[in-house]
């Protein structure tokens, strides 16, 4: 089979080829191409990309291209994992909404409508490609964001092979597992809601609910990603676990002013950070000097990693990552990502491997109060040619309104972006709570459609 990365020029791509190629043999892929419209970084990363493969490899085909319609040929799978914009776009967006004092989340925030704005009309190109020449019955699996906006829309468009994958639920139930010391055969747990706005409940160690003594142990709240929320939150919103981007709505003040002590948004850090490691790769040959190369990459991406969440939460990460050699890179155990999220789905689609794992798909029923063809992130079973998502019970009505909430704001944002339409755009980040306001909505909306009808064509 053949899988192809459009984005595959990203930073994140050297993880990404490493996750793909170690667990190639579940779906039985043996070509991998990354595709990228960015030829400068694309030649940096795909090359760091393939001499990974390679390694690992050398039995699988690897390659990379600026060339759409060749990437896309004949492929399997397609992951997305694209930034339209890149990083310029994302400060832009991120200091606008600070600008009008909210909270310029690049995801669940005004941000995240802008580029979702960016990225659905370049995915759309690309599918409609991928229609021509592609496999018959390739699958789709979407991680580029906002997930959430992006996967609906696509699904809304027709493309019923896509599916949202996010590695954010299943790092946490890792990080749970590592925690309390339990083998991931013995642990289960429900995952429901949207994506990056999602709950966790029903936790079982062989079967034995461990719910109650797991909200009430204080290590929790101290050494896994729950610190950044209160025991008295929890038992207020319901007694489940929570996604970490559930702060941004719980935290909307305490983020905003991290933000701006800090004197650098997130987004300004990554763009910073990327031109250093940038500018370092470019002075180095590859070809001749790739241990060089590799330690530069490796000391930049750290900085990132390192540091992520830490502006926004005032807090250090849980798990610090120490720079690596590549052959310790190559060496050490793959964690899988997305990247094992969809190659996990395939295998268990195909052959009838059974496996439970989250996903973005359509609703159908599992969510009561949401609509059957809304996308929701929740806990599947998936088995050959079927992906049935667990059926949630007894949703508390403080996390209904929220997911009510903003499921409609994420419909009413993909119609606006589908329509290219002004006047929806403005009622959507209305409904978004990290907005509200409707002097604010139509000053972003103005501002998010002069900048980026490049991307999108006119608006009305």
């Amino acid at each position: 089979m053949k899988l192809t990365v459009l984005g595959g020029g990203g930073v994140r791509a050297p993880f990404l080829a490493k996750s793909i190629i170690t667990n190639a043999k579940i779906a039985n892929i043996d070509e991998v191409v990354f595709m990228d419209n960015n030829e400068e970084k694309l030649n940096i990363f795909g090359k760091l990309s393939k001499k990974i493969s390679n390694t690992i490899n050398n039995n699988i085909k690897f390659s990379y291209t600026t060339n759409a319609r060749e990437a896309l040929t004949d492929t399997d799978i397609i992951i997305t994992a694209m930034r339209v914009g890149e990083d310029e776009s994302r400060v832009f967006d991120e200091r606008s909404c600070l600008n009008l004092g909210l909270l310029g989340q690049e995801t669940t925030g005004a941000a995240g409508f802008a580029m979702a704005m960016r990225s659905i009309s370049a995915l759309q190109a690309y599918l409609l490609i991928a229609d021509e020449v592609s496999h018959k019955n390739y699958f789709v699996f979407n991680f580029t964001n906002p997930s959430g906006i992006v996967t609906q829309t696509l699904r809304d468009l027709g493309y019923d092979n896509v599916y949202g994958i996010c590695d954010g639920p299943s790092e946490f139930i890792k990080q749970l597992q590592r925690l309390y010391a339990v083998d991931a055969n013995d642990f289960s747990i429900k995952c429901y809601g949207l994506n990056h706005l999602s709950f966790f409940k029903d936790m079982k160690v062989k079967n034995k609910d461990v719910t109650s003594s797991f909200l009430n142990d204080p290590d929790l709240y101290m050494n896994s990603d729950m610190r950044i929320f209160s025991h008295e939150l929890v038992r207020l919103m319901g007694n489940c676990l929570f996604n970490e981007y559930l702060q941004y709505y719980f935290y909307e003040d305490v983020k905003i002013e991290n933000i701006l002590k800090s004197l650098e948004t997130r987004g300004e850090l990554i763009e910073r950070v990327n031109k250093q490691m940038m500018t370092a790769l470019k002075s180095v040959d590859i070809d001749k000097d790739f241990s060089k190369a590799f330690s530069i990459f490796m000391h930049y991406y750290l900085i990132r990693e390192n540091s992520y969440g830490n502006i926004e939460s005032g807090l250090d990460r849980i798990e610090h990552t120490d720079e690596k050699t590549f052959q310790q890179f190559i060496d050490e155990e793959d964690q899988g990502g997305y990247a094992g999220v969809a190659l996990n789905f395939i295998k268990a689609y195909v052959s009838g491997t059974p496996v439970e794992m989250v996903l973005s798909i359509p609703n159908n029923g599992a969510l009561s109060f949401l609509d059957d063809e809304d996308i929701v992130e929740i806990t599947c079973h998936v088995s050959k040619n079927k992906c049935e998502s667990v059926k949630i019970e007894d949703v508390p009505f403080m996390q209904k309104e929220l997911l009510v909430r903003m499921k409609n704001y994420e419909k009413m944002a993909s119609k606006a972006i589908r329509e290219k339409n002004r006047d929806i755009a403005i009622k959507a980040l209305m409904l978004n709570p990290l907005v509200n306001t409707y002097s604010k909505a139509s000053k972003l909306v103005d501002l998010f459609i002069d900048k980026y009808e490049i991307y999108t064509g006119p608006w009305k």
